[in-house]
């Protein structure tokens, strides 16, 4: 429901994912990025008379590897259209694309919510080519066009209007960005523009039937698509409550102001004039290339979440945010297949080196890349807590030593850390005994209240004793030798 109460937010989602290709669609020239502007843009590119486009064979492998983890259906053959429309950056006037048939049809993805999982459902994927780009900066006053990114390979994936907030949209997006990146058709960097996604939102009465949509353009950030949204939903709402009416347009997002406004009136697929493209013949995928590209794709993420909840015993959530990359998930079976625990390094993952990530402003798309403790040493940390040498305070601490060590002295072992500071933990039964001894004896009045059966005193008792032993004290020993010494 939206904060509005009386409407509901509608999202669907179309994302120019750029394939990870080292050339173009239909030519032979470099998709390299940070090229000098227009040194990428061959004849074909352009258009120049007497070319010809050839398709990209490694552009259609990976739209099929993309299909099949989705469980779309593959179409056998599929057809390259001139979508037509002119502006300064499309040099020929129309951008090859795929209309009435693309290679992918259908297919889902799973996403992970605070109110938990939940199937988007996909409409298509279609191949296409990139056009060029405006620059308006550093001309005075005029703009510039670059070339370089006309012919780029995308794939075009998009949703049905399936989800109902800015967090599923997001939600959606990062599920999807995790996705084309494990089965590496996509390298996901979103500063440079592999991965943009456009928002079409609209809103309606619970019940009512669909509102008129507005689509928002090339959303390069997780954080400029939600802010997107949500102020785009708030004008649509506020706009119908105040008598007016919603115009189907293409709308820019201006993350400076924190808003959107209108382009351009939307264009329908007619006023595009789509025919099939002359020079492109139509697309044919066979059985055994399909089989082929099946057998070389690796344990997708829904698959490891199953195995984790099966194997593991961990729960859909925790199995969800484990397998948001696969660096994450390859770094979690490190550690726990290292310290044979699942559920300890999952806790630890989840809790100390992701809170230790966000604190330190690691944001980049796959954040467990940057962590400076790998899973050798996570491991041996855990390790640690397991045999006893340390309590699950003491291992914070070094947690925090190991990830804020100078660079002349990384490689520092975790055993090294807790002698230099000695952190061991107090696991002596005599040692801890004569300590509760002398805690008892200068808490008398504590003793009293605790058999007078006020449990408060009984945790003061326990952190008296944490005192008295610099924190070293095996926590667990100490409750159990209090208990027995209070109830004899």
């Amino acid at each position: 429901m939206s904060a509005q109460g009386q409407w509901e937010i509608v999202i669907g989602l179309e994302t120019h994912t750029q394939l990870s290709t080292v050339s173009k669609i239909f030519s032979g020239a470099s998709t390299a990025f940070g090229a000098a502007p227009n040194t990428q843009a061959s004849a074909v590119d352009v258009a120049l008379p007497g070319v010809l486009p050839v398709a990209n064979k490694g552009a259609v492998e990976r739209a099929i590897r993309f299909g099949i983890a989705i469980g779309g259906v593959i179409n056998r053959r599929s057809v390259f259209a001139r979508k037509n429309y002119f502006y300064p950056d499309l040099p020929k006037g129309y951008q090859i694309s795929q209309y009435e048939l693309p290679v992918v049809q259908g297919g889902s993805l799973s996403i992970f919510t605070k109110d938990g999982e939940k199937t988007v459902q996909l409409t298509r994927a279609h191949l296409e080519e990139d056009a060029g780009k405006s620059l308006h900066e550093d001309f005075h006053g005029m703009s510039g066009i670059d070339l370089n990114r006309a012919g780029t390979p995308l794939l075009e994936i998009v949703t049905e209007p399936d989800m109902r907030s800015s967090e599923e949209a997001v939600a959606y997006a990062k599920a999807l960005h995790g996705l084309v990146r494990w089965i590496g058709i996509c390298d996901g960097n979103m500063q440079e523009g592999s991965f943009r996604c456009d928002a079409n939102v609209s809103v309606r009465r619970f019940g009512g039937p669909l509102g008129t949509r507005r689509e928002i353009k090339n959303l390069n950030s997780f954080r400029f698509l939600q802010q997107a949204i949500d102020y785009e939903a708030r004008w649509q709402i506020a706009t119908l409550e105040d008598g007016g009416t919603i115009q189907q347009a293409t709308v820019l997002f201006d993350p400076d102001k924190g808003e959107t406004r209108a382009m351009r009136t939307k264009e329908d697929a007619h006023d595009y004039r789509y025919f099939p493209d002359p020079d492109l013949p139509p697309l044919v995928v066979s059985e055994a290339w399909i089989e082929r590209v099946k057998g070389e794709l690796p344990e997708l993420p829904q698959a490891r979440r199953e195995r984790y909840q099966r194997e593991l015993g961990l729960s859909a959530y925790d199995a969800g945010v484990l397998t948001a990359s696969r660096e994450m998930a390859d770094y979690f079976e490190q550690v726990a297949n290292g310290c044979g625990d699942a559920k300890l390094a999952a806790n630890w993952i989840m809790g100390e080196v992701s809170a230790w990530l966000n604190r330190l402003g690691f944001v980049s798309d796959t954040p467990i890349a940057d962590c400076p403790i790998d899973a050798a040493t996570l491991v041996q940390l855990l390790k640690r807590i397991q045999d006893g040498t340390l309590s699950g305070k003491m291992a914070k601490e070094v947690f925090a030593d190991i990830w804020n060590q100078p660079l002349q002295s990384q490689g520092d072992t975790v055993d090294a850390i807790i002698d230099k500071r000695g952190l061991k933990q107090l696991s002596d039964a005599g040692a801890i005994e004569k300590i509760v001894d002398e805690v008892l004896t200068a808490n008398a009045r504590s003793v009293d209240e605790f058999r007078a059966g006020k449990d408060k005193a009984f945790n003061a008792l326990v952190g008296q004793v944490m005192r008295a032993s610099k924190g070293r004290a095996n926590p667990a020993q100490v409750n159990d030798i209090l208990k027995k010494k209070l109830s004899a």
